[in-house]
């Protein structure tokens, strides 16, 4: 007999749930999504209004791709929990080119619009590479996306990159009643209040923060109510070739680290993923990509910050993150709220963020105690040598400083570097499996990979 149990990846929550998770994920992903446009327009030295304009595009074209990629448009949307933002791999590419003399930001959309068609036309030769991602990549790759994310996390916690007061107790200390009000939460609470448990601990630290005199508003007040995002605000872009290439470039590290990324959440919501999903996930890179550079806005990729929210809060339904995509494009409409959420101060995320984080690396660790290490000891140096790998970036920025600029895509990608070292090994060492075997045996530790146990869950 046929069920009719809705897979929890679809469950359509009541309304004040999916607004209240939703705005959840915004928070969550908030600080990266606007750090790309605040990064670019200082290096440019572009005027606060322009920024400010940057900022909206931003929010707004990662609003359409998250709608796009949550609920499915034709041949594009992988259907899952996903939230959509600006990717960092093009950060450095980017600045290159808006500071080139010769260039300027109508060639960073230009780049961008070419690199999103690209995308959009490889995405299923990409696709047809899952048969290299056994679960001893797969969960190598989900353990690095964790312990590289955990550098923002601990930065946030002292006051942000960058912060004159970076590393105040204060803001350790708040970092820390985020963190532990969280775990509280989880600890004492059930059903929907431990689903909320980050944003009830954000929320907490935020009014404290206010209290203490530490929330900035300064933006807030001098923001328009309503701002209209416009194709082209800055005039028609340029398509320099060699900018389209280096774009290009770094449209192929997305697709990797997205491939982990659709893997992680696959595994997460009990619903791995396979290639025609996974070929429909890329395309929404590319299409995201080429929405942004027509919206003004950059390369799109899936954020990691959301995959460990719902590893923390055990809500799998997509439809959370389709509100989290409203909400962005509202966001994107209104500067003045988008304001409002820009004044969360970085000590407050960062409480948050060290718990998420962790959480990824954890389930990553999780899909790995399924590999078999002791008939197959290979596998060992599988781990052991792309989690090195992956970490390259991390400790040691400089680590690469003196090959040339144009590898800084890939070799500042410590995801990038992990996936690649991690498939390339595992051939050496294990073969290629045929597509159907390495299926099966991904869907196989999805079965026992739910994320971990969530006191949140009504039982």
């Amino acid at each position: 007999m046929a069920s009719n149990t809705v897979h929890p990846c679809d469950e359509r929550l009541p309304t004040g749930q999916l607004l209240t998770l939703g705005i959840q994920h915004v928070l969550v992903m908030y600080a990266g999504a606007v750090a790309v446009p605040l990064i670019l327009g200082a290096a440019m030295h572009l005027p606060k209004d322009q920024v400010a304009f940057l900022i909206s595009a931003d929010l707004f074209s990662c609003g359409i791709a998250t709608l796009i990629q949550t609920l499915g448009l034709w041949i594009f949307g992988i259907r899952l929990p996903v939230i959509m933002g600006c990717t960092f791999a093009a950060v450095g590419p980017m600045v290159a080119i808006g500071t080139n003399p010769s260039l300027g930001i109508l060639d960073v959309f230009g780049s961008t619009i070419a690199a999103g068609v690209v995308g959009i036309l490889l995405a299923p030769i990409v696709g047809k590479l899952l048969r290299f991602f056994p679960p001893v990549v797969i969960g190598t790759v989900i353990a690095v996306i964790g312990l590289s994310l955990m550098g923002v996390g601990i930065n946030w916690a002292a006051g942000g990159v960058g912060s004159p007061d970076y590393g105040n107790p204060v803001y350790l200390l708040l970092s820390l009643v985020v963190l532990t009000l969280i775990l509280l939460i989880n600890k004492f609470m059930r059903g929907f209040i431990a689903n909320i448990s980050v944003l009830l601990g954000m929320v907490a630290g935020f009014v404290i923060a206010a209290t203490l005199g530490l929330v900035n508003m300064d933006g807030v007040a001098h923001a328009p109510w309503v701002g209209v995002v416009l194709p082209f605000h800055f005039g028609l872009p340029h398509f320099d070739p060699l900018s389209i290439a280096t774009m290009i470039i770094v449209m192929f590290v997305t697709f990797i680290e997205s491939t982990g990324m659709f893997l992680a959440v696959g595994d997460l919501v009990e619903r791995p993923v396979d290639q025609k999903a996974l070929v429909r996930g890329l395309r929404v890179d590319g299409l995201g990509t080429l929405i942004g550079g027509i919206f003004n806005s950059f390369p799109h990729t899936s954020f990691s910050q959301n995959v460990g929210l719902i590893g923390v809060t055990g809500v799998k339904s997509r439809f959370v993150c389709a509100t989290g995509g409203v909400i962005l494009v509202v966001l994107g409409l209104f500067p003045k709220m988008a304001q409002v959420v820009a004044s969360v101060p970085p000590f407050v995320l960062g409480g948050a963020g060290i718990v998420m984080f962790g959480m990824v690396a954890a389930n990553g660790i999780k899909v790995l105690s399924k590999v078999d290490f002791v008939k197959n000891h290979h596998n060992l140096f599988i781990v052991a040598v792309s989690i090195a790998m992956g970490m390259v970036p991390v400790v040691a920025p400089k680590f690469f400083s003196q090959l040339p600029h144009a590898l800084e895509p890939i070799l500042h990608s410590g995801i990038l570097l992990a996936s690649v070292s991690a498939v390339v090994l595992n051939v050496v060492f294990n073969g290629v499996r045929k597509e159907r075997e390495a299926r099966c045996e991904i869907r196989s530790a999805g079965h026992d990979f739910d994320g971990t146990a969530h006191a949140g869950e009504v039982k």
